[in-house]
């Protein structure tokens, strides 16, 4: 590809990782980032807002601590803090008094090509002088009795760990991926009492097999969040009850649901369900087969949110549809998926969410 101008080059944002437990809330990081906004944080794939924890020099801690996971904790530093930059002062000025004929002058320390030799306020020519040495200055001609010779040195300073040296460590993808983490601060805008049209901002969770356990969980979701997709691919369980997807503020809300289900199968009537212990019911893909699908949850007001569902079991000629709604008692911030009996455990297939 071409380039106006030089080729853009590439290098690495630092990135610290660390494994959960669900106790710890204090964990160290590699630099001391210059603030909250100074880094990108995200606990099991799920970005978190800088007013969910605190920095202080290398120490990052959590408002709660992050669930269990091996190296679910990802810490991004959007800047790392210079180093080995010297503060003394940029330039350094001497002056001589210059006796008849005198051409050499020791001056301070200077870095070559980093200093300005003036003879009676007049700035001289490099030709007219020589500065080779780091400490000397000599003048092609010699000075006459009186003459006030002036050298002014600059201050040549380095800024280490800006930027890793490392090149072709940044790519235009990974940019974009950074872009779409940034948290949404426009909320219905209007220009000259006209609503605006704003681009969502969607981001991707983590995908999770659902191979094993009784229950898949999506925890600290952003307070922003106003719409989540789930998404399940090729999911089963060893088990008959039907699959369910629930959610909470601070812990899983279990019951309260207004929830309704139904299906149509080629092989038998149409028929419905409903519930109270979900916010949409998926039909058991069961052992011997494997469900598909998505759910679209949607905060409609304060911490009321509802929800509808669409999936299909091809195995066993089944379509089915599923809605709901609640209530919660707080800021949604988890998403579980299980099933109604709580004890059959998914042995096949992926699930995760979108959201926005």
């Amino acid at each position: 590809m071409s380039y106006v101008g030089n080729q853009p080059l590439s290098v690495a944002f630092l990135t610290d990782t660390f494994t959960g437990d669900g106790t710890t809330t204090a964990f160290t990081m590699t630099v001391a980032p210059a603030n909250t906004s100074s880094i990108i944080v995200a606990v099991t794939g799920v970005l978190q807002t800088p007013s969910t924890y605190s920095v202080s020099g290398t120490t990052l801690t959590f408002s709660a601590a992050p669930p269990s996971g091996t190296s679910n904790i990802s810490v991004r530093y959007l800047g790392i803090p210079a180093s080995g930059v010297t503060t003394t002062a940029y330039r350094t000025v001497t002056e001589f008094t210059a006796t008849a004929g005198q051409t050499s002058f020791s001056v301070a320390s200077y870095t070559v090509g980093f200093i300005d030799v003036y003879r009676n306020g007049v700035r001289l020519n490099s030709a007219d002088y020589t500065a080779t040495t780091g400490t000397t200055v000599v003048l092609t001609s010699g000075a006459t009795s009186g003459d006030t010779v002036t050298t002014i040195s600059f201050l040549v300073s380095s800024v280490l760990n800006a930027i890793p040296a490392t090149a072709g460590s940044i790519s235009s993808t990974y940019l974009a991926s950074s872009l779409s983490l940034t948290t949404p601060t426009l909320t219905s805008p209007t220009i000259s009492g006209t609503p605006v049209m704003v681009a969502s901002v969607i981001t991707s969770g983590t995908s999770q097999a659902s191979t094993s356990g009784t229950s898949i969980d999506f925890t600290s979701i952003p307070s922003w969040v106003k719409r989540i997709t789930v998404m399940f691919n090729g999911v089963s369980t060893n088990g008959t009850t039907d699959i369910i997807v629930q959610i909470g503020s601070g812990s899983v809300t279990t019951t309260g649901y207004l929830t309704q289900r139904g299906f149509i199968q080629a092989t038998s009537a149409n028929a419905s369900t409903s519930g109270t212990a979900s916010m949409v019911i998926l039909t058991s893909a069961g052992a011997s087969s494997v469900m598909m699908g998505h759910s679209v949850l949607t905060n409609i007001s304060s911490n009321s949110w509802v929800a509808s569902a669409n999936f299909s079991q091809p195995a066993s000629s089944l379509v089915g549809f599923s809605a709901g709604s609640i209530t919660l008692g707080g800021v949604l911030d988890r998403v579980r998926i299980t099933t109604v009996n709580g004890t059959d455990t998914f042995d096949a297939g992926s699930i995760n969410i979108l959201y926005e």
